[in-house]
């Protein structure tokens, strides 16, 4: 079969780096489009918000003056309407659901655990969101900055949790981080990847990703992705570009930007109800969401 080539971008991502952010959601857009059709679309965009940047990011279409341009982008009109999908994650329920893999599960797993145990069970552990410092904890626990430091970010976990349990497998799991540099459970990109594989790649077709090179997993960590891959999903190759090269890497940037911001703001409960409709066909059903209130609105 023929190998299908996806440029993607993201925004939002501060690596491992969940909790006390700028951003509390990520995004990840894949495009599906080719390099005279993506460059058109630029031009097209140029075209009709008139602003003298060199490149145009998500911030120009997101401003007040420009709204008609982002409905148009976003609508049925569009190049992208059907060509291109979001995948979205709510960074505090990312942090919660992998916290639960840790103490009951695997956290390896690309997203949370696959049979939805763990997922399930977070909900109802976590059915409201626990305090900024409780939170900190949980991201420091897995984070990789201090590999070697195994029962310091333990300890400051369970002083705050109390008697959650798991203590023993937390232990292990910061062993596991020191003994191995590669390893990572909370970096973003690793179930954005997968995901896009996923989503363009159900029916077997092999799948190539044409990528921003800024914001790339390390080489080790990509080399672990094959294997979270479950037949017949192939991915083939990935190959790195920055946007200012690449139009479908463009495109795919002020997707991202524009959806995450979207998203977002329907999280905080100040959405849109013209541009949470417009998202909708975008938004990837399989992404990491915690809240139900927000997420119905995004996914009716």
């Amino acid at each position: 079969m023929e190998v299908l080539e996806i440029a993607c971008d993201e925004s939002g991502y501060e690596g491992e780096q969940l909790i006390d952010t700028t951003t509390d959601v990520f995004a990840h857009a894949g495009v599906r489009l080719g390099a005279d059709a993506a460059r058109a679309c630029l031009a097209e965009l140029r075209g009709r918000i008139r602003a003298p940047a060199i490149r145009y990011k998500a911030d120009h279409l997101l401003r007040d003056g420009h709204r008609s341009v982002l409905v148009w982008l976003l609508g049925p009109s569009s190049p992208l309407f059907r060509r291109a999908h979001v995948y979205v994650i709510d960074k505090v329920y990312f942090v919660l659901g992998k916290l639960t893999d840790l103490l009951l599960a695997d956290p390896t797993t690309a997203g949370l655990s696959a049979d939805r145990s763990a997922r399930a069970l977070s909900d109802r552990l976590f059915a409201g969101r626990p305090g900024h410092d409780y939170l900190v904890a949980a991201n420091e626990l897995m984070h990789g900055r201090d590999r070697q430091d195994v029962r310091g970010p333990v300890e400051a976990f369970f002083r705050l949790a109390g008697e959650l349990g798991g203590r023993a497998r937390a232990e292990a799991f910061r062993a596991r981080l020191r003994d191995d540099p590669a390893l990572s459970v909370l970096d973003p990109l690793i179930p954005a990847v997968v995901r896009t594989v996923g989503r363009w790649g159900a029916d077997g077709t092999p799948i190539s990703i044409l990528h921003d090179r800024r914001t790339t997993p390390p080489d080790e960590r990509i080399s672990r992705i094959r294997p979270l891959l479950a037949a017949p999903l192939r991915l083939e190759g990935l190959r790195l570009a920055t946007a200012e090269a690449e139009p479908r890497i463009q495109l795919a940037d002020i997707l991202a930007g524009v959806v995450r911001r979207i998203a977002q703001d329907e999280l905080r409960g100040v959405g849109d109800a013209e541009l949470t409709t417009l998202v909708r066909p975008y938004l990837d059903p399989y992404s990491i969401w915690g809240d139900r209130r927000s997420w119905a609105l995004l996914s009716a």
